[in-house]
């Protein structure tokens, strides 16, 4: 059975199949889950969301819960007054269930590297305006930190219960700090894009329940150079009265894509105008600082000729 097995019956061989038949003999089959209890690793994962707004990160978020049955904690970190509160409500977050951080680089300051706590607080000491500043945030705000939102998700507290996903969304992931969002915390990277033609067809068929037209090939032409977020495609595609059939609304997001493309297009020559504006007033500042730097050259040059002419030595 094992020279079937291994063609080489090394000892480490026989090692390797004699621990996947002593797994087997205790846990079955070898599933994910089954592993994770072998090596005593909670049953949990973490996703991150990211894209721009409207391009379906909280419906995904819905789609996972309803398709595995679990439910979801939408946790706001700004209500929450610490770290030891936050460590109480992920205790009391059952199993089988979605715990969501939405908009995570809005919630709090999560996202700056980390500075050098004694020099701030040196100088904060220093002057009285900015304690008062900092106790007042101390009242309003929430003192949740960055370390007490990394034990959260992996910390010691976070092996109590099982099968337990932790979901981030967020619209600028380069924001984040690169600590919170690490494999092994953030298990999966999912980036959330701009609508092709494949999810304009599942939406189609879904809102309009068509799965072929005229139009599609002059859509599809135009989103792919137009960015637009499924929301958005979503809304042109959903009929407002009984009236408005499939063609009406096809027309209607083919216009939506014009015009969407017609104000990438002003926004691309506005960015440009400025662009050339920057450049040339540093242009100009380059040279007002070239013409000092002249005229001073020329100054001190007039007052060299001058001493010598008097018999000075410089």
């Amino acid at each position: 059975m094992i020279g079937s097995k291994f063609c080489d019956l090394t000892n480490r061989n026989v090692r390797l199949w004699f621990k996947v038949f002593t797994f087997r003999s205790k846990f079955g089959e070898l599933t994910r889950r089954n592993v994770r209890v072998w090596v005593g690793k909670s049953w949990k994962r973490g996703y991150l969301l990211y894209g721009p707004p409207g391009t379906g990160k909280s419906s995904m978020i819905a789609a996972m819960a309803n398709l595995l049955e679990y439910d979801i904690y939408d946790l706001e970190l700004a209500s929450v007054n610490d770290n030891t509160d936050l460590r109480k409500l992920l205790i009391e977050t059952s199993s089988k269930s979605i715990i969501v951080i939405e908009d995570i680089d809005c919630s709090l300051d999560l996202t700056g590297q980390r500075k050098d706590k004694k020099e701030d607080d040196k100088e904060d000491e220093k002057d009285p305006i900015k304690q008062m500043e900092k106790m007042k945030k101390k009242k309003k705000g929430s003192e949740v930190t960055l370390s007490g939102l990394l034990n959260f998700i992996d910390g010691l507290w976070s092996a109590c219960g099982s099968e337990r996903l932790i979901v981030f969304t967020t619209n600028h992931i380069e924001k984040l700090d690169p600590a919170l969002i690490r494999r092994g915390r953030m298990d999966k990277h999912i980036e959330m894009s701009y609508c092709c033609f494949e999810t304009f067809k599942v939406l189609a068929k879904n809102y309009l329940d068509v799965e072929a037209h005229e139009l599609f090939a002059t859509i599809g032409r135009m989103l792919g150079e137009t960015d637009m977020t499924p929301a958005d495609v979503a809304e042109s595609l959903m009929p407002k009265s009984d009236e408005e059939d499939a063609e009406v609304c096809l027309k209607k997001l083919i216009k939506c894509l014009e015009d969407a493309k017609e104000a990438a297009k002003v926004k691309a020559q506005e960015v440009e105008e400025e662009a050339k504006k920057e450049e040339e007033a540093k242009k100009e500042e380059n040279g007002e600082k070239l013409q000092e730097s002249d005229a001073k050259l020329c100054a001190d040059k007039v007052q060299t000729n001058g001493a010598e002419e008097n018999g000075v030595v410089i």
